[in-house]
């Protein structure tokens, strides 16, 4: 049982859930021989790091701050990728990067001789396939900024890489379409893997989801490793939290407006955004679902601060708890000080289930955010 002396609102990370979802990576580690690096565009709270490492080869970003995070926090792989670097960037992740992932042969012809010698040097290629629900986030839409799309140019830099990434795939828990994509580059690039060292083939798959076919999935990643005489790498980041967070809030208020309105103590826009971004809800616990409908929203003067409607087996007051799970991808990375609303704690089931508050945000946090 949680203590009931946890402060709402407050992400509570469940480590006996993200242990579920390690051991699967561990299994597709073992079965195929793909290294897992973690995702840390996705889930950064580095209070849960010692169990994960233990389970995941390293972590792979999108900045400078997230590959120094990485590097300092969870230590081993360090891989370090940006849309676009600048040389100050390139200099301090030379001191620590294993890995860097130039996006644009401009910025490789530009700025690799700053990288260092011990860095091994990757680029980005932009298959012209991919699979996502969202125009927002499919990184082959068209005029897409996110990787090379010409392949000549891509030859002509090809002796001076040992690896590229090819990012595809978002939110796809769908093997027949990642088998499909995943042919395609091996026909489309044949002639360049047979070249190179190691190849990434980024995030947005859920393997770790019931029911997902994992035994033909590591047998497609150890048969492409070996055709092309590469080490595979994967960046989940929602396939190692799945699950295993939620978003602990109060009930402040309840109004009526045609509907139901139970108004808590957190908010979409500060807390969970891309509920906002991609226009969805959020999710509740199903069995604790029955016949009294209430439209969630947040604390924020934001109109469209909606957590989405649902039904209850009992009537809300103010007071009432109401969790939302799988709230770890994105959310805690994206949470800001909108409205200067009180940030949520974050803690920690742990695995013999004690919990321990890791952090909580006070009005000097945010006072300190601006100046």
């Amino acid at each position: 049982m949680e203590d009931k002396a946890l402060v709402t609102p407050y992400y509570l990370i469940d480590e006996r859930r993200l242990l579920k979802n390690l051991k699967v990576i561990k299994y597709v580690r073992d079965r195929s021989g793909a290294r897992s690096v973690l995702a840390l565009k996705c889930f950064s709270a580095w209070s849960v790091f010692g169990l994960m490492k233990e389970y995941l080869d390293g972590t792979t970003s999108s900045s400078l701050y997230e590959a120094r995070l990485g590097h300092e926090k969870f230590g081993k792989e360090t891989h370090a990728y940006s849309v676009a670097y600048s040389k100050e960037d390139i200099k301090e992740v030379a001191q620590f990067a294993d890995k860097v992932i130039f996006n644009s042969v401009s910025q490789l012809e530009r700025l690799a001789p700053y990288a260092g010698s011990a860095a091994k040097i990757g680029l980005r290629v932009n298959p012209g396939v991919s699979y996502s629900n969202f125009d927002l986030a499919d990184p082959a839409r068209k005029f897409s900024r996110l990787g090379v799309a010409d392949k000549r140019a891509l030859l002509k830099v090809l002796p001076r890489i040992s690896g590229v990434m090819f990012h595809f795939n978002c939110e796809n828990d769908d093997f027949k379409d990642f088998s499909s994509n995943l042919d395609h580059i091996a026909r489309n690039y044949a002639d360049v893997l047979g070249r190179l060292d190691w190849v990434s083939l980024g995030g947005g798959l859920y393997f770790t989801r019931a029911g997902y076919p994992v035994e033909k999935f590591c047998a497609k990643l150890r048969e492409f490793s070996e055709r092309f005489g590469v080490q595979v790498y994967l960046e989940p980041g929602e396939s190692v939290i799945t699950q295993s967070t939620e978003l602990v809030t109060r009930v402040l208020d309840v109004v009526h407006n045609q509907i139901d309105i139970a108004i808590v103590d957190a908010s979409t826009e500060a807390h969970m955004l891309d509920l906002l971004i991609y226009r969805q809800p959020a999710k509740i616990d199903r069995l604790r679902r029955g016949r009294y409908k209430y439209m969630v929203a947040g604390r924020s003067c934001l109109a469209g601060d909606i957590f989405g409607t649902y039904s209850f087996k009992s009537r809300l007051r103010a007071g009432s708890i109401i969790r939302f799970f799988d709230a770890g991808g994105y959310t805690m990375v994206k949470k800001n000080w909108f409205n200067g609303l009180k940030m949520p704690s974050i803690a920690v089931k742990k695995l013999d289930g004690s919990i321990d508050v890791v952090r909580r945000f006070t009005y000097m946090d945010y006072k300190a955010s601006l100046s």
